[in-house]
């Protein structure tokens, strides 16, 4: 009965109606946050598990970096290093925050540094029983060779793999830890009693997990130099790591530097200031770029299979989306005109776009074959132009287009292959319906108004469109080129029915790359990493995005 009214009393009055409405939230949400973890958290911490390990069908030793290393050089050791050093001052950023919410409301939220504090070992309790249980679920594979595979040997095994020795113990302390933590938290909403308490525990819990994630990290990689250094002067080599490391983190102290200068410069008055602050910056950059030079020699010692699928991804980008977006740009002012069959249009444009990738990658397929008879080369046949093998050609198209003129260009500047041009336009024709559609509806978001009162004023439609329809579509182009350049970098199902062992790797993309590494030379760890490299690239090139493009919408 008093357990009965104790429950009855946690649910009335205000707070307790707050608490209700929290864990009614909290209870809707729980189901999406349940498949988040299944299908999109636990996926990209297994991949991370399985890159650092020597896995090729079978899991085997633990490799640590040597993935990462083989594939881009030693640049991994730098680039791990400096994950640590952003976590270390992402820990700088969140304490700013707290003393800045502490001085803005004069708050005193000193307890809630133990709930804090706990929340982060909770996470990491939960990391080390991860770690440790994934291994012994893992080898169930094994253990069932030769048994019947039923449901009930499998969870008899699955049970023997989570009461492991060494499973069960780390299973425990993260019990014990949630417990203290729900109980401490508890305790100190109750002892301070603020509507920012729960930001404050949060924020607390944010600066101990980066800081142990920093600092580990840290750590880790110096064990891994450490540990390349033992192993290469055992064979009588210097593998140089701590030159270039010490080289290549200078050269971006340097440049965030030449940033920090370029920025304040716009906030100097006087003009011999703003001189010595450009100077200054300038100086700063070129020292950066020359430190920072070092890393072509380091990739340079990486996997070849690597950099050339990403040279191809970089043409394939740069081939497909600007030209991608002036053309839908073109057709999408066109067909916002009152014009008799727009419609019908809209529906033509947006047609490839629907249609199956596989399905109109084959029909390419057929149209630019090597074939006399093929449809593209009988039109260059009716034109007087020589039939091409165009998706068996490896020759880069500005090479192609040299040897017509009888220039013998250098192989640097060969371009992408034809048999890559042929995939591009295949793209362009797939996407162009979607980002005409996309800009349409931002054409039907500008006010008609200004059109007509710039039109008033004189303004040709040149002018219109210069300085009022282009910058108020800026946010639609922002979406579409950020969208369209992470697509080309993830782009797999169309390029691997296109591609073909004639073209000579040259149409072989990141991702196909990737796709050859895991299901053909069944390098699963190896794999992995080369898919942690590829998500690190996107994150750079959306950062940047984000950086030049980002600021120059015009949101209204």
């Amino acid at each position: 009965m008093e357990n009965k009214n104790f429950f009855k009393r946690m649910f009335t009055g205000r707070k307790g109606r707050k608490l209700k409405e929290y864990l009614t939230a909290y209870l809707f949400i729980a189901p999406s946050t349940l498949l988040i973890f299944i299908f999109g958290i636990f996926p990209v911490g297994f991949a991370l598990f399985v890159s650092l390990h020597k896995w090729r069908i079978k899991r085997t030793d633990m490799i640590g970096l040597d993935n990462y290393v083989r594939a881009i050089g030693n640049l991994a050791y730098v680039l791990v290093f400096a994950l640590g050093v952003g976590a270390l001052v992402g820990v700088y950023f969140l304490i700013r925050r707290i003393i800045k919410m502490v001085k803005e409301n004069d708050d005193q939220p000193w307890l809630c540094i133990f709930p804090g504090l706990l929340y982060a070992a909770i996470t990491a309790a939960f990391l080390n029983w991860f770690y440790r249980a994934l291994p012994e679920v893992l080898d169930i594979a094994d253990k069932l060779r030769g048994l019947e595979r039923t449901q009930e040997v499998f969870m008899g095994l699955l049970r023997e793999a989570l009461r492991a020795e060494t499973v069960v113990p780390a299973w425990r302390l993260f019990l014990w830890l949630l417990l203290a933590g729900v109980v401490i938290g508890v305790l100190v909403r109750r002892f301070y009693q603020n509507r920012r308490n729960m930001s404050y525990q949060m924020y607390f819990a944010l600066i101990f997990a980066a800081l142990a994630a920093g600092v580990g990290l840290l750590y880790y990689t110096y064990q891994q130099v450490n540990l390349a250094y033992v192993e290469a002067m055992a064979e009588g080599v210097d593998p140089g790591i701590w030159p270039q490391f010490i080289t290549i983190s200078s050269g971006a102290f340097l440049l965030i530097l030449a940033w920090i200068l370029w920025d304040r410069a716009k906030k100097v008055e006087s003009s011999g200031s703003f001189a010595v602050h450009i100077l200054a910056a300038l100086i700063l950059l070129v020292g950066a770029w020359l430190l920072i030079g070092e890393i072509p020699t380091i990739i340079a010692s990486g996997d070849e299979n690597l950099w050339e699928g990403l040279k191809v991804t970089v043409f394939f980008s740069l081939g497909t989306v600007p030209f991608q977006l002036m053309i839908s740009l073109f057709l999408s002012i066109l067909l916002f005109q009152k014009v008799r069959g727009s419609n019908f249009f809209r529906i033509v444009f947006f047609i490839p776009y629907v249609t199956p990738g596989i399905a109109s990658a084959a029909v390419f397929q057929q149209m630019f074959s090597n074939r006399q008879s093929a449809p593209v080369n009988m039109v260059l046949r009716f034109l007087g132009i020589p039939a091409q093998q165009w998706l068996y050609e490896p020759r880069g198209i500005i090479q192609m287009f040299g040897e017509m003129l009888g220039l013998n260009l250098p192989a640097w500047a060969a371009g992408p292959s034809l048999a890559l041009a042929v995939i591009m336009l295949h793209s362009i024709w797939t996407y162009v319906g979607y980002d005409t559609v996309i800009y349409l509806a931002g054409l039907g978001n500008i006010p008609k108004v200004m059109n007509d009162q710039a039109e008033v004023d004189g303004a040709n439609s040149w002018q219109v469109f210069r300085h009022i329809t282009f910058p108020l579509l800026s946010p639609t182009t922002y979406f579409l080129s950020l969208i369209a350049i992470i697509g080309t970098f993830k782009a797999f199902n169309t390029i691997w029915v296109l591609r073909s062992n004639l073209a000579l790797g040259t149409t072989d993309t990141f991702s196909v790359t990737i796709f050859i590494e895991f299901f053909e030379k069944l390098r699963y760890g190896y794999a992995s990493a080369l898919s942690f490299v590829l998500f690190a690239i996107i994150l750079f090139l959306t950062y940047i995005n984000n950086k030049t493009q980002g600021k120059r919408v015009f949101y209204g």
